[in-house]
Protein backbone atom coordinates (compact mmCIF):
# COMPACT_ATOMS: atom_id res chain seq x y z
CA UNK A 1 0.00 0.00 0.00
CA UNK A 2 2.41 2.64 1.22
CA UNK A 3 5.92 2.95 -0.14
CA UNK A 4 8.50 2.84 2.64
CA UNK A 5 11.43 5.25 2.67
CA UNK A 6 13.60 2.35 3.82
CA UNK A 7 14.71 -0.76 1.99
CA UNK A 8 13.10 -4.08 2.84
CA UNK A 9 16.55 -5.60 3.28
CA UNK A 10 18.04 -3.94 6.35
CA UNK A 11 21.19 -6.08 6.26
CA UNK A 12 22.14 -5.05 2.71
CA UNK A 13 21.58 -1.40 3.64
CA UNK A 14 23.86 -1.80 6.67
CA UNK A 15 26.50 -3.54 4.54
CA UNK A 16 26.31 -0.69 2.01
CA UNK A 17 26.70 1.90 4.77
CA UNK A 18 29.66 -0.02 6.19
CA UNK A 19 31.39 -0.03 2.77
CA UNK A 20 30.87 3.71 2.38
CA UNK A 21 32.37 4.40 5.80
CA UNK A 22 35.33 2.09 5.05
CA UNK A 23 36.01 3.91 1.77
CA UNK A 24 35.85 7.30 3.46
CA UNK A 25 38.34 6.37 6.18
CA UNK A 26 40.71 4.38 3.97
CA UNK A 27 41.05 7.07 1.29
CA UNK A 28 43.47 9.26 3.26
CA UNK A 29 46.89 7.82 2.46
CA UNK A 30 46.01 5.35 -0.25
CA UNK A 31 47.05 5.28 -3.87
CA UNK A 32 43.94 6.50 -5.63
CA UNK A 33 42.82 5.90 -9.18
CA UNK A 34 39.80 6.61 -11.31
CA UNK A 35 36.25 5.36 -11.04
CA UNK A 36 35.32 1.71 -11.69
CA UNK A 37 35.00 0.88 -15.37
CA UNK A 38 37.93 3.08 -16.37
CA UNK A 39 40.33 1.90 -19.06
CA UNK A 40 42.87 0.41 -18.91
CA UNK A 41 42.41 -1.87 -15.94
CA UNK A 42 45.18 -1.43 -13.36
CA UNK A 43 46.86 -3.42 -10.65
CA UNK A 44 48.76 -1.17 -8.23
CA UNK A 45 50.75 -2.24 -5.21
CA UNK A 46 53.71 -1.14 -3.17
CA UNK A 47 56.71 -2.59 -1.43
CA UNK A 48 59.22 -0.93 0.87
CA UNK A 49 61.33 -0.05 -2.20
CA UNK A 50 58.80 0.82 -4.91
CA UNK A 51 55.27 1.29 -6.16
CA UNK A 52 54.42 -1.19 -8.93
CA UNK A 53 51.73 -0.45 -11.51
CA UNK A 54 50.47 -2.85 -14.18
CA UNK A 55 48.15 -1.48 -16.87
CA UNK A 56 46.38 -4.11 -18.99
CA UNK A 57 46.09 -2.60 -22.47
CA UNK A 58 46.75 -5.03 -25.32
CA UNK A 59 47.01 -3.84 -28.89
CA UNK A 60 48.81 -0.57 -28.29
CA UNK A 61 51.68 0.82 -30.31
CA UNK A 62 54.39 1.35 -27.65
CA UNK A 63 55.23 4.65 -29.36
CA UNK A 64 51.75 6.00 -28.57
CA UNK A 65 52.05 5.43 -24.81
CA UNK A 66 52.77 8.49 -22.67
CA UNK A 67 53.69 8.22 -18.99
CA UNK A 68 54.11 11.47 -17.04
CA UNK A 69 54.88 12.09 -13.37
CA UNK A 70 54.38 15.56 -11.96
CA UNK A 71 53.86 16.65 -8.34
CA UNK A 72 53.00 13.15 -7.16
CA UNK A 73 50.45 12.55 -9.91
CA UNK A 74 51.03 9.83 -12.51
CA UNK A 75 49.29 10.25 -15.87
CA UNK A 76 49.09 7.39 -18.33
CA UNK A 77 47.68 8.05 -21.79
CA UNK A 78 47.73 6.40 -25.20
CA UNK A 79 45.64 5.67 -28.26
CA UNK A 80 44.43 2.33 -29.54
CA UNK A 81 43.64 2.48 -33.23
CA UNK A 82 40.74 0.63 -34.76
CA UNK A 83 41.44 -2.45 -36.84
CA UNK A 84 37.96 -2.40 -38.42
CA UNK A 85 37.55 -1.88 -42.16
CA UNK A 86 37.54 1.74 -43.31
CA UNK A 87 34.16 3.45 -43.70
CA UNK A 88 34.21 3.24 -47.51
CA UNK A 89 34.75 -0.54 -47.54
CA UNK A 90 31.79 -2.87 -47.71
CA UNK A 91 31.71 -4.83 -44.47
CA UNK A 92 29.18 -5.72 -41.83
CA UNK A 93 30.33 -5.56 -38.22
CA UNK A 94 28.14 -7.71 -35.99
CA UNK A 95 29.91 -7.17 -32.67
CA UNK A 96 32.48 -4.53 -31.82
CA UNK A 97 33.39 -4.67 -28.11
CA UNK A 98 37.02 -3.62 -28.31
CA UNK A 99 37.81 -0.14 -27.03
CA UNK A 100 39.42 2.16 -29.58
CA UNK A 101 40.48 5.76 -29.29
CA UNK A 102 42.43 7.84 -26.79
CA UNK A 103 42.40 7.12 -23.09
CA UNK A 104 43.91 8.64 -19.98
CA UNK A 105 44.31 7.41 -16.40
CA UNK A 106 45.42 9.64 -13.54
CA UNK A 107 46.62 8.38 -10.17
CA UNK A 108 47.70 10.17 -7.02
CA UNK A 109 50.84 8.57 -5.62
CA UNK A 110 52.47 8.54 -2.19
CA UNK A 111 54.68 11.54 -1.43
CA UNK A 112 57.84 9.44 -1.16
CA UNK A 113 58.15 8.60 -4.88
CA UNK A 114 61.55 9.42 -6.40
CA UNK A 115 60.86 11.16 -9.74
CA UNK A 116 64.25 10.04 -11.06
CA UNK A 117 63.52 6.39 -10.26
CA UNK A 118 60.69 5.68 -12.69
CA UNK A 119 60.85 3.01 -15.39
CA UNK A 120 58.23 1.69 -17.83
CA UNK A 121 58.14 -1.48 -19.95
CA UNK A 122 55.37 -2.52 -22.36
CA UNK A 123 55.34 -6.22 -23.20
CA UNK A 124 52.62 -8.69 -24.17
CA UNK A 125 49.87 -6.08 -23.77
CA UNK A 126 50.86 -5.13 -20.22
CA UNK A 127 52.50 -1.84 -19.27
CA UNK A 128 54.62 -2.24 -16.13
CA UNK A 129 55.61 1.00 -14.42
CA UNK A 130 57.99 0.84 -11.48
CA UNK A 131 58.30 3.93 -9.28
CA UNK A 132 61.15 3.82 -6.78
CA UNK A 133 60.55 5.20 -3.31
CA UNK A 134 63.01 7.48 -1.54
CA UNK A 135 65.19 5.76 1.05
CA UNK A 136 63.73 7.75 3.92
CA UNK A 137 60.35 6.09 3.39
CA UNK A 138 61.70 2.60 3.96
CA UNK A 139 61.04 1.20 7.39
CA UNK A 140 64.08 0.62 9.54
CA UNK A 141 64.70 -0.54 13.06
CA UNK A 142 66.08 2.02 15.48
CA UNK A 143 68.52 0.75 18.08
CA UNK A 144 67.69 1.85 21.61
CA UNK A 145 70.70 2.71 23.75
Amino acid sequence: MFQSAFSNDLFSELANLHQQVQRAFNAGNAIRGNIPGAYPLLNVGKTAQSVELYAFAPGLDPGSIEVNLESGVLTLSAERRSDLPAEGEKATIHINERFTGRFRRVLSLPEDIDPDGVSALYRDGVLHIQLKRRGSAQARRIAVQ
